[in-house]
């Protein structure tokens, strides 16, 4: 309706934005992503044998929490990805 009362000057001519889109973040989330579901595989994989990974053995249940966290940044870099 107001389109025909637009001056000369108001057009969209000037320069536009540059959009920065996040390049990393889909890396990020598939990176993360897979180091969690693989930390995780991991520690259900030697649970229950005589293998012991020195560090990784030693936390425990902790390797879920570990392993759910970089699950969780994956879904965080997930929502930064355009």
């Amino acid at each position: 309706m107001f389109n025909r009362f637009k001056r000369k000057n108001d057009s969209d001519t000037g320069p536009k934005p540059v959009r920065i889109g996040n390049r990393w973040a889909a890396p990020a989330m598939i990176a993360c992503a897979i180091i969690g579901l693989a930390w995780i595989v991991v520690f259900y994989a030697i649970s229950n044998t005589d293998v012991t990974i020195p560090w990784y053995s030693d936390l425990g249940g902790w390797n879920l929490v570990i392993g759910m966290g970089f699950i969780l940044a994956a879904f965080g870099f997930a929502m930064k990805w355009e």
